[in-house]
């Protein structure tokens, strides 16, 4: 079973883009920190890159920015490439087939929107 799940917080604004064949996509990266500390008495943080598509990457392109916490739900993929210098490189990345808004900046400034944070989820 190749399931993942996690919260964290958007590196960047999110930034849609679209494939040859028309489809939308949105890559983006999520701080995660660990729930431990090192030797130095501090939390530690990974950087999990993703991709979403469809509606998905629509509405997170329209409600989400930077520092936003969301959840996402999907599958870790892996895939090998070629590099410019011919090496083959080896990446892997998570597939969201969901995301959570948990906390939006936007929502919470714009005093119109009548939602609830966990009515955006995706």
């Amino acid at each position: 079973m190749n399931q993942f799940c996690c919260v964290g917080r958007l590196v960047s604004d999110p930034e849609k883009q679209t494939s040859e064949n028309g489809k939308s996509y949105l890559n983006f990266t999520l701080a995660v920190p660990r729930s431990y500390k090192n030797a130095d008495g501090e939390y530690e943080t990974d950087f999990i890159d993703a991709v979403t598509f469809g509606p998905v990457a629509d509405n997170a392109t329209e409600y989400c920015k930077k520092g936003d916490l969301v959840g996402i739900k999907g599958r870790i993929e892996t895939s090998v490439y070629e590099n410019e210098a011919g090496e083959k490189k080896k990446s892997t990345q998570v597939v969201a087939d969901r995301i959570t808004f948990l906390s939006s900046a936007r929502i919470k400034e714009d005093e119109n929107v009548k939602v609830s944070d966990g009515d955006l989820d995706m």
